[in-house]
């Protein structure tokens, strides 16, 4: 018996010491706020948003001419073969050279690639902007889940606590009436029993909101020892605008306004535009070019002004036309790969489509259920309440049993646990079809 009491000890002074960290309050917009903010995942896309970015400008930009300068300086040491009045000559000398050259080209027709691919890359960078705010709305729905289920998880603490101390002051009357002799050592020993059960249910609760905190706080991405404390949040407050709406409309409503779904048919769209790509390398390339080129040599007595400016200078332009005859298959390769992802990313459109329809629906469905569950705890609440001050009464003057009384009594605290609990499912439904509509706030 001994051991059996000092293991409860041990698990009550095991919350006291881990509830001894520092809390910080916080409200549900400062939640939201320093999720965003601190959410790695979330980065992760900011990183790869930029990366688009500037894919969808190199893209562009491909459209127009290139130009470079190369430049080298050298030194060659040995034969030197020079051509002097027809005659090859050939010495055993130091030649310092140096030579320069711009080079420009300007894509003319190359089968509308280019043209495509900066279209696809503008697609995809649109894409990557609406897969970044769906993120967003991920992250503000799961702190909505877990901040609303801390909050819940408070409320059952301090029910069970509230009953825990009414069972205490039931006890000190039952020990009265049994010194009075108005009821027997059994509902003595059966209400010590039942204290001792509902400390346990009241450490329990106590364990399960420290738990709740702490992912709450891994998520906020808090410094170490730091708890959050939620603030309570309006449960009254309820939007009924989407109960006026028939399933139909919801369901367009929310193909026009998902995020994720928006993202989806950029990147078929994107998909569709490389695979037009890809078919234009079938076609013939056509590119202007011009390239000026230049050199100085230490075997030349003139100056490096008028060796690089005035003898040696050389211009070239033209146009470089490459016709594909036979060039293994790459090109067929490439149109498959781009026709695969095309087909891919339409099947992927097709299926999250009909997840959004079972999202919206199921939401829906839910939502309405909470609120007759919401109704109807409240009437239990009442009910129970009243059947637990009517049996409490009558088990004071001695009409009704001790089995009786506790029954009434785990009615009671049941009632408040389902009506609460019904009161917060009902603020998250209203969350959960906010976000399969795609408008969580």
């Amino acid at each position: 018996m001994k051991k059996l009491m000092i293991i409860p000890m041990m698990l009550l002074l095991a919350g006291v010491e881990a509830w001894a960290q520092d809390t910080i309050p916080i409200s549900f917009g400062e939640a939201v706020a320093i999720g965003l903010e601190q959410q790695m995942d979330l980065k992760v896309l900011e990183n790869q948003q930029q990366v688009l970015r500037m894919n969808s400008l190199n893209a562009r930009l491909r459209q127009l001419p290139s130009l470079n300068i190369n430049n080298s300086f050298g030194r060659q040491v040995g034969q030197q073969f020079q051509q002097v009045e027809g005659e090859l000559i050939v010495t055993n000398q130091i030649n310092n050279r140096i030579s320069s050259g711009l080079n420009s080209q300007v894509p003319v027709f190359s089968g509308f690639q280019r043209v495509n691919e900066s279209r696809a890359s503008r697609y995809f960078e649109e894409a990557g902007e609406f897969a970044l705010g769906r993120a967003q709305e991920e992250v503000r729905f799961t702190i909505a889940q877990q901040y609303l289920q801390a909050l819940l998880d408070e409320q059952l603490y301090t029910i069970a606590k509230e009953n825990l101390q009414n069972q205490k002051k039931q006890l000190e009357q039952i020990e009265g009436f049994v010194e009075a002799g108005l009821r027997t050592l059994s509902d003595q020993y059966n209400q010590q029993s039942e204290v001792a059960r509902l400390e346990t249910v009241a450490l329990n609760a106590r364990i399960q909101w420290e738990t709740d905190l702490w992912t709450l706080a891994e998520t906020l991405q808090l410094e170490p020892n730091i708890l959050p404390k939620p603030q309570a949040v309006d449960l009254k407050q309820s939007r009924n605008e989407w109960l006026g709406m028939d399933l139909p409309a919801l369901y367009e409503q929310a193909l026009q306004q998902r995020k994720d779904f928006r993202e989806q048919q950029l990147l078929e769209q994107g998909n569709q535009r490389l695979l037009v790509a890809a078919k234009g390398s079938r076609y013939p390339q056509l590119f202007a070019f011009f390239n000026y080129n230049t050199f100085f040599t230490s075997l030349d007595e003139r100056t490096i002004r008028d060796q690089l400016l005035t003898v040696y200078p050389q211009r070239i332009f033209g146009l470089n036309l490459s016709i594909p005859i036979f060039n293994n298959f790459d090109n067929k390769a490439a149109i498959t790969r781009a026709r695969a992802n095309m087909m891919n990313q339409k099947l992927e459109s097709k299926a999250l489509e009909r997840k959004i329809s079972q999202e919206v629906k199921l939401a829906l469905e839910n939502y309405k259920g909470a609120l007759q569950r919401q109704a109807s705890t409240a009437l239990q609440l009442k009910a129970a309440a009243q059947a637990r001050e009517a049996i409490s009464e009558r088990f004071r003057l001695g009409v009704s049993n001790f089995v009786d009384l506790a029954q009434a009594n785990q009615q009671w605290v049941t009632a408040q646990s389902d009506h609460v609990q019904a009161q917060y499912t009902l603020y998250f439904q209203e969350i959960i079809l906010d976000y399969a509509m795609g408008s969580i706030p």
